[in-house]
């Protein structure tokens, strides 16, 4: 068994710190996008979406016909990602949620949804959705100390 090979000069190295729920959840909140995974004809599928974090729950809005929640009435276990990455230093952070997305229905949070968030693309997305967290993990990509 050989050793790891020693970094090529010039080459910093990084490491991975768990982040705890808090932390991770308020860097989420950080950020307008992300990615909801969730399940399509059996198959994995992978959308990108903004969002916002609201007492601790994430918010996205969808369309009508969207594939998200398309043959579930009632909920969906679903994962969300987002992450901010700096490509120059190869520092940043990841966060993944996976949780139970529920259609949000009461009209006054509807009416406040719609009201703070507003979608990137020009499509109707008259239906919002709440992603309750269950698993929250996350991390942060750091550089080693000297």
């Amino acid at each position: 068994m050989t050793a790891d090979p020693a970094p090529a000069a010039g080459v910093a190295t990084r490491r991975m710190v768990e982040l705890g729920r808090e932390e991770a959840l308020r860097l989420l909140a950080s950020v307008p996008l992300g990615r909801v995974g969730f399940t399509q004809q059996a198959l994995p599928a992978i959308r990108p979406v903004n969002h916002l974090v609201h007492d601790g729950e994430v918010v996205i809005r969808t369309h009508t016909g969207s594939a998200l929640l398309k043959h579930s009435l009632t909920a969906e276990v679903v994962a969300y990602e987002a992450d901010e990455i700096d490509p120059d230093t190869h520092t940043g952070w990841s966060v993944v949620v996976t949780g139970l997305a529920t259609r949000v229905t009461d009209p006054d949070d509807l009416a406040r949804y719609q009201g703070l968030l507003h979608p990137w693309v020009g499509t109707e997305m008259a239906h919002v959705v709440r992603i309750v967290p269950e698993l929250v993990s996350g991390y942060r990509l750091e550089a080693e100390p000297s």
